[in-house]
């Protein structure tokens, strides 16, 4: 591929209007800063970018056991899971329910979380307070694998024996880490 550097009152040859990066992230269309004279080549991609065709995935499905029974008696067992974000996980705290009690976490945090379940047209924690028991554990345990990735468990060795084992890192419970 042949790289070109922008000339002063030339348009740069990039992926075309509305498109910014190699990624196809929109840009707004807008004024573009003026050119300087003595323009720079364009930095070479970060190293640390994924490589082609290796995307984060952040949306997970999952099929409930027993699946919601909405109002109106129709059953929802399929859905979508994304990753947790840092403020998702924070902002249940301020909860005043879960303040009262703290098992009420979980509810909150799935209600965030779970983007699509069924033909609902929304999910919260409405929802999952009211789903089965059954239910309500598998989601906390696919929560848990969604957003660990294997990464709570370290090797230790055992000071009097000597032994390799594993031990768990995160929270026991949804929410703490």
């Amino acid at each position: 591929m042949r790289r070109t550097t922008a000339r002063p009152g030339s348009v740069p040859a990039g992926p075309g209007p509305g498109l910014g990066t190699a990624q196809g992230t929109p840009v707004p269309d807008g004024p573009a800063e003026p050119e300087q004279a003595s323009a720079a080549p364009a930095p070479a991609p970060a190293a640390s970018a994924a490589p082609a065709g290796q995307v984060l995935r952040t949306e997970f499905p999952f099929e409930l056991p027993r699946g919601y029974v909405d109002d109106s008696g129709t059953v929802h067992r399929h859905g979508v899971m994304r990753l947790a974000t840092a403020r998702d996980e924070l902002i249940p705290l301020r909860d005043v329910r879960v303040q009262e009690n703290p098992a009420y976490l979980s509810v909150v945090l799935l209600g965030r979380v779970i983007t699509r379940l069924g033909t609902l047209p929304m999910v919260h924690d409405g929802v999952v307070e009211n789903m089965f028991a059954s239910d309500l554990a598998f989601l906390q345990d696919f929560y848990r694998q969604v957003n660990a990735e294997g990464h709570t468990r370290a090797g230790v060795t055992c000071p009097h024996c000597e032994q390799p084992f594993e031990v768990e890192l995160g929270g026991s419970r949804l929410g703490e880490s």
